[in-house]
């Protein structure tokens, strides 16, 4: 029999733990758990199980599962809810206190006035609680922005020598001395967010200028670029973070000067009565060991993990090379071409998001039956060394960035453009099983994201899961844009259902490979409705299936979609394509996606379906 540790919100960590006497927090039960493995307690004999009643545990920091507290096969260790319960492990904090605006907020829109609603921004100490993201009972409210519902601008030009970008003037002048002025900015397949230091009026046309280092690395890097076109449009744009914009029914702004936040409600809310949460921990679980000593045996069960915040966009800007990973540095090339490829014209160095959860050098763990919502980055991201990991039941839903992502992309270090194969293997997303997971509405902040993302992986099984309601691709795997064998080996992506997907971005498709990955294998997946996405750079430039630059190795057979619109782009050697396309046998459709056994997923999130139009299905075939 299992050693049992109780945890609830009305315990205390004097407590010993017991069902009758549980502890007040799971960083108190997890000491108690090391110390009995450090003691060598028979009572540990056969594993250690620590159970969360049902609530909120609000975390001053975040839970760290060391090397210490791992398990064995024959002791694991298992953290899980009380039978019929719902534990949140939440990094964020309620704003309480909101009252009706009555004297005069400079800057207010007239439209808002008599509307509007306050609070006393958080403190983290001495300093006003920085945040970009407000949940009004789990619900995600629209940061005060210039342009409403998905209605967005289109840049004027940009000036890449200047590093400046022209729009037109915007209808509300005030912006001019407006502290916290952000753009977002669509470009090809990623978005940017920059940080305005100066808003200059030319009659009709208005010049912005940026802080750095976006700003260099915005107007040096040549991909994804800003776009100019008289036949497609220029790139689209949004300003947003100013109390001057705050002109719609659920759009909120924080005044970090005055320390106040303000908010307008929706029809039938009530401000004295409504829950509101803004996130302050980046990270809520570190699951981390090293190369010689992993963190293995530990199994987390029917947690939801909430509220975590992402604040390096409002300190230093957000360019994005491809699936939310930012640049350092990146810039064209005088001289094309590096030691690994002839004719490549640009160099880059890129960091990766945060995530709610992150693991690295583990082993033998897992994820059953957890929830990830309201996050401000990634869901879940096995970072790096892991090894025979395993996810299945997990929802993911209204998270700003990635949902599922894996595998080392390109350390800070590391030309993101060279093959990747380290002489330790230990540091490699090794055999990592994603099975029966839904993703539902993620990316809705950094839309560049992919519902599920992987770098540099091997033996990795995306299967059986179900994605939707995307402003990206569904399944993207591989890193490094190369021919060149590296790292990647063995992935297989299989019977997933992607559907409702590209609803901002292009260069797009359900699933998308990069890179040599020998033994690779694309199969019996089933991928329909991609929106039309209003702003694309090339309106056709969607797919089902897309294997783009130096993708190599790869059986890509019985993949079930409406017709034959895939992408081949400068491929690599050995792929094989076998019947893909519409004539795929209805077993195939009917199998892809979740299992019998975690269909009442379904039921958690509601399906509902954005009015945007869905791509027809071209008559001819394309490849």
């Amino acid at each position: 029999m299992q050693a049992q540790i109780w945890v609830a919100t009305d315990g205390s960590d004097k407590n010993p733990g017991s069902a009758a006497s549980p502890k007040a927090s799971l960083q108190a039960a997890l000491r108690q758990a090391r110390e009995m493995r450090r003691l060598q307690d028979p009572a540990a004999a056969h594993g250690i199980r620590i159970v969360l009643h049902g609530g909120v545990y609000t975390l001053p920091e975040p839970v760290f599962i060391r090397p210490e507290d791992a398990g064995t096969a024959e002791s694991p260790l298992s953290i899980e809810a009380a039978a019929g319960e719902q534990p949140v492990l939440s990094g964020g904090v309620a704003v309480t206190g909101w009252k009706k605006v009555s004297g005069t907020v400079p800057g207010l829109p007239a439209a808002s006035k008599g509307a509007v609603w306050v609070a006393d921004a958080p403190m983290r100490g001495d300093d006003v609680l920085d945040f970009r993201q407000l949940y009004i009972n789990d619900r995600k409210a629209v940061r005060a922005r210039d342009r409403n519902g998905d209605s967005m601008n289109r840049i004027l030009s940009w000036d890449h020598a200047k590093e400046q970008c022209w729009i037109p003037t915007p209808r509300v002048p005030s912006l001019l001395t407006a502290p916290g002025l952000e753009m977002l900015i669509h470009q090809w397949w990623a978005i940017a967010v920059l940080r305005v230091k100066k808003v200059e009026v030319y009659g009709d046309s208005t010049r912005l200028s940026f802080h750095q280092p976006e700003s260099r690395i915005q107007s040096e890097h040549p991909w994804p670029a800003p776009w100019l076109s008289q036949q497609t449009g220029n790139s689209a744009f949004y300003l947003t973070n100013a109390i001057q914009l705050l002109d719609e029914a659920g759009e909120w702004f924080l005044d970090k000067q005055q320390r106040k936040v303000y908010y307008r409600p929706l029809p039938g809310e009530d401000m004295s009565k409504e829950s509101v949460i803004v996130p302050f921990l980046e990270t809520l679980l570190r699951i981390e060991g090293t190369a010689e000593n992993p963190v293995t045996n530990v199994h987390i069960r029917n947690i939801s993990f909430k509220h975590s915040t992402w604040l390096r966009p409002s300190q230093q800007g957000h360019v994005p090379l491809q699936a939310g990973m930012y640049m350092l540095d990146a810039y064209k090339l005088k001289v094309p071409g590096t030691p690994d490829k002839k004719g490549l014209e640009n160099q880059a160095w890129i960091g990766r998001q945060p995530a709610a959860v992150q693991l690295s050098y583990v082993s033998h763990t897992s994820f059953i039956g957890c929830r990830f919502s309201e996050l401000g980055a990634t869901g879940i991201d096995y970072r790096k060394g892991t090894y025979l990991d395993y996810m299945a039941g997990c929802v993911f839903t209204n998270i700003s960035g990635t949902a599922i992502q894996a595998g080392v992309f390109s350390e800070e270090a590391f030309e993101t453009h060279l093959p990747y194969k380290p002489a330790d293997e230990r540091e490699l997303c090794r055999n990592l099983i994603i099975r029966n997971n839904l993703v539902h509405a993620t990316a809705n902040e950094d839309w560049g994201c992919p519902g599920i993302s992987a770098g540099y992986v091997q033996g990795i099984q995306i299967q059986h899961n179900e994605l939707r309601e995307l402003p990206y691709s569904g399944i993207c795997v591989g890193w490094g844009w190369t021919q060149t064998v590296n790292a990647m080996r063995n992935n297989r992506i299989e019977s997933n259902y992607i559907h409702h997907y590209a609803k901002h971005m292009y260069d797009v498709a359900g699933i998308y490979t990069l890179s040599a990955q020998p033994g690779s294998v694309i199969a019996g997946n089933r991928i329909d409705s991609i929106y039309n996405a209003p702003y694309a750079h090339i309106p056709t430039h969607w797919f089902y299936l897309y294997t783009d630059e130096g993708t190599a190795n790869y059986t890509v057979k019985d993949n079930w979609c409406p017709a034959e619109k895939f992408l081949q782009n400068a491929n690599g050697p050995d792929n094989v394509w076998t019947n893909n396309g519409p004539q795929v046998a209805d077993s195939v459709k009917q199998a892809a996606g979740l299992e019998a056994t975690w269909l009442l997923l379904l039921q958690t999130v509601p399906a509902v379906r954005s009015q945007q139009a869905i791509n027809e299905v071209p008559v001819e075939k394309a490849r």
